[in-house]
């Protein structure tokens, strides 16, 4: 995959190998900040999605996905899947801050690529 199989905002990123165990196909991680709040462009090569897992938050702070090209899904355990388009904004609590444990699930479609923004409010290293 390279940064021209589609049109997005935010550069590829290198493979995300170090997070492999957490997902089923390749992603890739484009860190956009350094230091304070973490922001990564997270891209699913189709077919790719995460394992289901919990964000554990500290000091009650949440994952805010953006999606910014392609198209793909979010799933919380226990409710319907959301489509993820360009534009689509998901507040994922962290699991402290709500007192229940969310566990989400995300991907991509089986013909195309999808990248997304990920802020984490917190200094948590979930994927």
């Amino acid at each position: 995959m390279n940064e021209n199989d589609f049109d997005q905002i935010f550069p590829l990123g290198e493979r995300n190998d170090a997070y492999a165990q957490y997902f089923i196909g390749q992603s890739y991680l484009a860190p956009l900040t350094t230091g304070g709040v973490p922001v990564s462009n997270v891209t699913f090569e189709p077919g790719c999605r995460n394992n289901w897992h919990i964000h554990h938050g500290t000091g009650g702070g949440d994952q805010i996905l953006l999606c910014t090209a392609g198209s793909g899904w979010y799933q919380a355990d226990g409710q319907a899947p959301i489509s993820l388009e360009p534009g689509t904004v998901i507040q994922v609590p962290a699991a402290p801050s709500t007192g229940m444990e969310p566990k989400p699930i995300r991907g991509s479609p089986t013909s195309r690529s999808s990248p997304r923004g990920r802020i984490s409010a917190t200094n948590g290293s979930n994927p």
